[in-house]
């Protein structure tokens, strides 16, 4: 996040404008409306990138449970991408492509789509998220800021840590169990002896 990207609230209220077309089901396995290949090719194309055959296929469904989400994220990133700002940015198409073909999937595991759209906080990670994975931060907004609002709305953030804190809870059982069973057996030999 080294660059000063557009303000915030520009890449939020296009999300909250994003067309039903846009988060419409993606095509997968010839069912679907939405060409999301047709819609990244497009959009490295205009940031000067010419994706290759092999590249594109990785934006072509293959299994609607697990396709299907991640798909529909890399649609709505192409149209927070169509913003005015982006298109006079001077963006690295490889950025771009690594941004809508790796970048996304931990979001996609996170929430559904649909809620990156409807739901302002969601609104606002994404924006933030797209514009970090691109190296930009907010306009207005300092380095820290821009980070400490980022780790404060992630939701994959938050997921990592409740699992972190199952983990420790789960470990700190696992303790108290193993200290509990000494102290037994401790009470047992102690009571065998006298």
């Amino acid at each position: 996040m080294n660059r000063t990207g557009p303000e915030l609230q520009r890449l939020t209220r296009r999300l909250a404008e994003t067309p039903a077309d846009f988060v419409d089901e993606p095509m997968i396995q010839g069912r679907g409306r939405v060409a999301v290949a047709a819609l990244v090719h497009d959009t490295l194309r205009r940031v000067g990138y010419h994706a290759s055959d092999e590249e594109l296929q990785r934006f072509v469904g293959k299994n609607a449970s697990q396709d299907r989400n991640r798909l529909q994220l890399v649609a709505l990133a192409v149209w927070l991408l169509g913003e005015d700002w982006f298109n006079t940015a001077k963006l690295d198409g490889s950025a771009v492509l690594a941004l809508l073909d790796q970048s996304l999937q931990p979001l996609a595991e996170a929430s559904q789509a649909n809620k990156y759209v409807n739901d302002s906080e969601r609104r606002e990670e994404f924006a933030r998220y797209l514009l970090a994975r691109l190296d930009y931060r907010p306009a207005g907004e300092s380095l820290a800021q821009a980070t400490d609002r980022l780790s404060a709305l992630s939701s994959t953030e938050r997921k990592r840590l409740l699992q972190e804190s199952r983990e420790a809870e789960r470990r700190a059982r696992a303790i108290r169990d193993a200290l509990a069973k000494k102290a037994a057996e401790q009470s047992a030999d102690k009571w065998t002896r006298e």
